[in-house]
């Protein structure tokens, strides 16, 4: 049932940001009757839905995420609980929410069990990124690259499109439509003139789009500064078209990496997808602000001149390298993708 209410879940991956994705079964028995989902926010939560129209007195619900025991957008859910009068609630994890917190023992108090902890892993890795923004006041970060089997991302005047194949790609912007923002640097935006849209699959919203741009170089004819507005993060007072300019200036005359995120997650951002060149790349693993690597490889060679995936020092030793621990693999069309994160 909590598997169910999982898969429930999953209908948000896109939508709910910058609310967590939540999925609710309620059951009588082995029987369902009544199931829902979070769908965005504003919207009824995932126990709204699942108890419309049921009678669900003496029936226990299965919920990926503790019932909210305060009023924000909607009233608590803990309240419709109670007037339902289910015996029994089993959620997969707590609320990192500071202020929905206590839904649980709101519970207790009025005569329903409550329970968590089942499949509590896969809960948080659907909200990974609101468990970020809400216990460490920073998204989830994920860095996208795209190179050949020697490490290569782009030739050395920066062009990389397209170094892999159509699979890949949309592979690539499925993870895009997931993200609350997608973030690149002017580089990038110079090199390569990106839209960064989601287009290879159909998405009820865009991502915000972000660009770091010390000197306000973004050229105001950039595809970027097309259509909704973007926001960016610069180290000096300036204006750009279309753009909401954030001046966040570190001793160095560059954008401070941390403060940035800070003022992401004060947003609402939860995840943030990252495709950069390498320079920019580097001085976000520098600066700690990645939590995970999304690398597409792909069978080919481009060589020494070629620009590499991380701008990094080398390190004194193999001991002192950067270790990452795979998370997944999977083989897309002649491509393959890893997912993998610091050990």
């Amino acid at each position: 049932m909590m598997r169910r209410a999982l898969d429930r879940a999953a209908k948000g991956l896109w939508t709910t940001t910058p609310n967590p994705r939540v999925g609710c079964v309620v059951t009588r028995g082995d029987e369902v009757i009544g199931e829902g989902w979070h769908e965005k926010a504003g919207g009824p939560h995932a126990e709204v839905r699942a108890l419309e129209n049921v009678d669900a007195e003496g029936a226990t619900v299965y919920v990926t995420l503790e019932p909210c025991g305060h009023t924000g957008r909607t009233p608590p859910c803990v309240d419709l609980l109670a007037r339902k009068k289910v015996s029994r609630v089993v959620a997969a994890m707590r609320d990192p929410n500071p202020q929905a917190g206590g839904g649980g023992e709101r519970l207790q108090a009025a005569g329903i069990a409550f329970e968590h902890g089942l499949l509590e892993s896969e809960a948080r890795e659907l909200n990974i990124g609101f468990v970020s923004r809400m216990t460490r006041r920073r998204p989830w970060v994920r860095l996208k690259v795209a190179a050949t089997l020697d490490g290569r991302t782009a030739l050395e005047d920066g062009r990389s499109q397209w170094i892999t194949g159509p699979e890949a790609r949309r592979d690539g912007h499925e993870w895009r439509a997931r993200a609350c923002a997608i973030l690149t640097g002017i580089g990038t935006v110079k090199a390569d003139n990106p839209q960064l849209t989601v287009r290879e699959v159909q998405t009820p919203r865009q991502p915000l789009r972000v660009i770091i741009d010390s000197r306000l170089e973004t050229p105001h004819d950039a595809r970027i500064l097309q259509g909704e507005r973007v926001l960016v993060f610069a180290a000096r007072e300036g204006r750009l078209p279309n753009a909401e300019v954030v001046v966040l200036p570190n001793a160095k005359g560059k954008v401070e990496l941390p403060r940035m995120l800070e003022a992401l997650a004060d947003r609402g951002i939860n995840e943030l997808h990252v495709e950069a060149g390498f320079r920019l790349n580097g001085s976000l693993v520098r600066e700690g602000c990645v939590d995970e690597f999304l690398v597409y490889l792909n069978p080919s060679f481009l060589g020494d001149a070629a620009q590499g995936m991380l701008d990094l020092p080398a390190p004194a030793g193999l001991g002192a390298r950067l270790k990452l621990r795979l998370i997944s693999t999977a083989q897309l069309g002649g491509d393959l993708r890893l997912l993998a994160r610091p050990a």
